[in-house]
This record gives C-alpha cells, sequence and structure tokens, in this order.
C-alpha cells in the first residue's frame, strides 16, 4: 500500500494505540497497525486470548463504562489514537466521549452510528438522499406486519430495527415464515432491539461489500470483499455474522466502482453532511448488485467481521496514517492503496450450535501452521488457569491467507484447517467458490 501525503512529520505522535473490541476483527486491526516503526504499543480493551501474541499488543481490563477509570487509564498510558472495534461502543456515544476529552478517535458519533443501529432510520435517511435501496415497511405490531405480509405478492425480508450481532435479519421463503420471523422478533427475540421490525422487498444479486475510511467530508476506499453469511455451504442455512470473505471482489469492475461511488458512496456522505453528522470513521456498505443497478442492503458504522480479518493482511505499515488522519479530519483525498496484486481469504471456524446455542470451554489444539503470508486471528478464544487455549465464543478462529490467486489463497486456508482441532469445529468447506477456478474438481 502506497500512499501520497502520508509523510510521518505530518503526524504529531503516534506510538501508543488503543483497539476497543474483543474479536477476529479488533485483532487483525492490532496485527496491521503493529507493523509501522512509529507504533511502539498497542493496547486492547478487552482483546481476546490471541490479542497478546501479536507483536507490540498488550490486553486491558477495564469496564468501559467506568469513565473516570478509564480516562485515567488513557491519560497514563499517554494513548495517542483511538480505534473503536464493535458496534455497540460507538452507538452509546463513546467516540462523543472520547473526543470531549481531547482524544483522537476513529469512530463514529453517536449520530453517526445510527446508521447501523437502526435499520428504520437508515431506509429513511437512503430514502431522502435517493440512494438506491429495496423498498421497505416500518412496522411495530404484529398485526401490521400481517397485513402487509399477506399484501405482498412475494416473501418479504424481516429485520430487527436494532442491534442483533448480524443475526438480526430473515430471508423466508414463504409468507408464513415471515409471519413467523416478525412475530419471533416482536415477541422478543432480540430485546428491545426488535421493538420495530423493517419488512423489504426481497431484491436478487451477488453482495459485496464496500469500506470507506471518512474524515467527516473526504474519503478514501479500502479494497472491496465479499462475505458468506449464511452457516451451511451452497449459502443455505440461517445468516451468521460471517462465515468467511476473500478480497477484492473480481465482480467490482473499474467502471462499475466508479458508478458505485457517485450512486451511493459520494450521496451518503454528501447527506450525512446535510444532518451535521461529522463521521469520523469507517462506513461499511452492504451492497447487492442487482439487475437494475447497485443498491444497499445495510450500512455498518464499523469495519466488517470476517471483512476485516481478510482486508487487513493486504494493508503495509502506512495504514495507521490513514486511520489517524480520519480522526483529525486530515485526508487529502489523494491517498492511493497499493496491495502489491496479492488478494487475500478467510475462513472462519466456528463451535458446534452457532449461531444459535452453543457451548465453550473446548481446549484448541493447533499442529503445523503455514505461516507464510498466512495468519490465524483469535475470533472468540480465551486463556484457562493453565494456560491453555480453550473456545469462548460462536466464531472461534479467523483462518486468512494471502497470494497471487484465489485458488492458492484457499488451499493454504483449508490445509491450515486441517492442522487445527476443537470439539464441535464446524467451517464451510466452499467459502470463496465463485472465485475459486478448482473448486469444482476439488468438490
Amino acid at each position: 500500500m502506497s500512499i501520497n501525503s502520508s509523510s510521518p512529520k505530518c503526524l504529531i505522535r503516534l506510538e501508543n494505540i488503543l483497539i476497543i473490541g474483543s474479536g477476529g476483527r479488533e485483532n487483525s486491526l492490532a496485527w496491521a497497525i503493529q507493523k509501522n516503526e512509529l507504533v511502539k504499543k498497542v493496547f486492547l480493551i478487552p482483546g481476546n486470548a490471541g490479542s497478546e501474541r501479536i507483536n507490540k499488543c498488550e490486553r486491558i481490563k477495564i469496564d468501559l463504562n467506568n469513565k473516570n477509570e478509564l480516562i485515567d487509564k488513557l491519560n497514563f498510558l499517554k494513548i495517542d489514537l483511538i480505534v473503536i472495534g464493535p458496534e455497540i461502543p460507538l452507538a452509546n456515544g463513546l467516540a462523543d466521549f472520547l473526543r470531549k476529552k481531547d482524544f483522537k478517535v476513529f469512530g463514529p458519533g453517536k449520530d453517526g452510528a445510527k446508521l447501523e443501529f437502526s435499520k428504520s432510520w437508515a431506509k429513511e435517511f437512503m430514502q431522502e438522499a435517493n440512494i438506491p435501496t429495496a423498498d421497505f415497511w416500518k412496522v411495530n405490531s404484529l398485526k401490521e406486519a400481517k397485513k402487509i405480509i399477506h399484501s405482498s405478492s412475494t416473501p418479504l425480508v424481516v429485520k430487527a430495527d436494532g442491534l442483533a450481532s448480524g443475526k438480526g435479519v430473515f430471508i423466508p421463503d414463504s409468507k408464513d415464515e415471515c409471519l413467523r420471523a416478525a412475530a419471533s422478533i416482536l415477541n422478543g427475540k432480540f430485546g428491545d432491539s426488535g421493538n420495530v421490525i423493517v419488512l423489504e422487498e426481497k431484491i436478487n444479486g451477488p453482495e459485496v461489500s464496500v469500506f470507506a475510511l471518512c474524515d467527516g467530508k473526504k474519503y478514501i476506499l479500502l479494497p472491496s470483499a465479499q462475505d458468506h453469511k449464511r452457516l451451511k455451504e451452497n449459502d443455505k442455512g440461517p445468516n451468521t455474522g460471517g462465515m468467511g470473505a476473500y478480497s477484492p471482489a473480481p465482480l467490482l469492475t473499474e467502471d462499475y466502482l466508479e458508478r458505485i461511488i457517485k450512486e451511493i458512496i459520494e450521496p451518503t456522505i454528501d447527506a450525512l453532511n446535510k444532518k451535521n453528522i461529522d463521521y469520523k470513521g469507517v462506513i461499511y456498505f452492504g451492497l447487492m448488485i442487482t439487475k437494475s443497478g447497485p443498491k444497499v442492503i445495510e450500512y455498518n458504522c464499523r469495519f466488517g467481521d470476517p471483512e476485516c480479518q481478510t482486508i487487513m493482511p493486504l494493508m503495509d505499515q502506512n495504514f495507521v496514517f490513514l486511520l489517524e488522519k480520519c480522526s483529525m479530519g486530515n485526508l487529502t483525498g489523494d491517498e492511493k492503496i497499493d496491495t502489491f496484486d496479492k488478494v487475500s481469504g478467510c475462513v472462519i471456524a466456528t463451535s458446534k450450535g452457532y449461531p444459535h446455542e452453543y457451548k465453550t470451554g473446548f481446549p484448541i489444539k493447533m499442529g503445523t501452521i503455514d505461516s507464510k503470508d498466512c495468519q490465524v486471528f483469535d475470533s472468540g478464544t480465551s486463556i484457562s488457569k493453565n494456560g491453555e487455549l480453550l473456545t469462548d465464543g460462536g466464531r472461534v478462529l479467523s483462518i486468512v491467507c494471502q497470494d497471487k490467486s484465489f485458488d492458492m489463497v484457499f488451499e493454504k486456508a483449508y490445509k491450515n484447517l486441517k492442522e487445527i482441532y476443537f470439539e464441535g469445529i464446524y467451517f464451510r468447506k466452499d467459502i470463496g467458490h465463485q472465485v475459486r477456478k478448482n473448486f469444482s474438481k476439488e468438490n
């Protein structure tokens, strides 16, 4: 990655970085940031068992809700930049609080985070700004939902309005399934996040993820990615937080990306500015490439997971400069990213039962891992009292590899997965099937 106008001379100080979050996303961000020679220490709150295996990284045990203790600790550590990983602290206004205490923060305020924590607000936002998206209905009662579902000629997508850890979207095949999904959400499946539901027209086409690092006015795009949301192979089963991903997405040609920029990305940033929302962070555009053109499925106010784990190894040591420039509103608009012609892929190893009920606490055994252009980012792990690595989440490990072709990438990733075992380990064997030329022969 080469970045114009990003000389370290323009940066005041960049020695101690704090990353907030506990998953594979945060570990991959730490891994990318620590490569910069100016960075002396990367702290994670709370991180996970794999965080301290990353060079320069250290975990901090502290309650984010204890604001006085948090600020005292950040001042003591002389934190120069804070990167907020997950959506919940962003939705709770943590970035606003830290900025008021004069910290540089990469992550939007609560007003910008509304793009993710209220799907109905985001849909109304897109409607007002003429940003292409599926038709929708905002509903807060089962009676109203039944009326809309029965009047529709086709089954509708059903979404919980609030945050649901990537599990609040249902894509039914029948009206009866629509009704059951709507009833389960409105009856408390996701708590207060389901007080309102969004019913959406079902649109068709391949999905793609685009990430814009934004400083409030200007932006720079990271490599695109494609995520695999469904639990089972052939994209079947329930939606999950993500079972794997690859980057960049070949289906996004330069011409098509230019269309997305003009029709979606720039109108989104312009509309945020019109609402006086000073958005300093990453905007995730979840897009569907339909026959009539690109449409927004959803916004996220943070890096996607596992897309982040997939993209970060394509970044070089200058990546952290971009985050700081966004936090300060200092993008020039002419920064360039060069990924050196490599592609990247990620496969997620999950606990048995994910995304529903699952057990944790199983020992993780690793054999001989090929570490050349390969990473294993812990997503949901802990350490036992005797120092043993244990499962501690639904998504346990992110196995990531890079190479010149997707076939080579996934050959290495699945080779490494054969060296990993824990009770109930599950992973899809078809991640990247869209871009693996040898996939049909191997399966």
